[in-house]
């Protein structure tokens, strides 16, 4: 399985951002897989944004919610990630990654990353 993050490295304030995860080796409609999005800001930790499930239905990150909305292309095989209203705090490098299952389960693909900066 491969996953490979798309989308622009500069955004400006107060607009939206807008990445793609394009997912190659294996269908992000199969049972049981969750398709999440992760970000980490210079100097931070990772910070889970949400995920999409196989079934198709999100769940996002209760500090984020009200920005973030995550979707997907089933004839791609992509998911999509987009967040609103950005400031430079999310300035940071934004992955997409897979796991079995809600519960503590590991993420067992990880796309490689992108950098996204926010900045006028």
């Amino acid at each position: 399985v491969q996953l490979q993050e798309s989308g622009p490295g500069l955004v400006k304030p107060s607009q939206t951002l807008s990445l793609t995860c394009t997912v190659s080796g294996g269908s992000i409609t199969t049972n049981y897989y969750y398709w999440s999005w992760i970000r980490q800001p210079p100097g931070k930790g990772l910070e889970w944004i949400g995920y999409i499930a196989y079934s198709g239905s999100a769940y996002y990150s209760p500090s984020l919610k009200s920005r973030t909305s995550i979707s997907r292309d089933t004839s791609n095989n992509q998911f999509s990630l987009q967040l609103s209203s950005v400031t430079p705090e999310d300035t940071a490098v934004y992955y997409c990654a897979r796991k079995w299952g809600v519960g503590g389960s590991p993420y067992d693909y990880w796309g490689q990353g992108t950098q996204v900066t926010v900045s006028s």
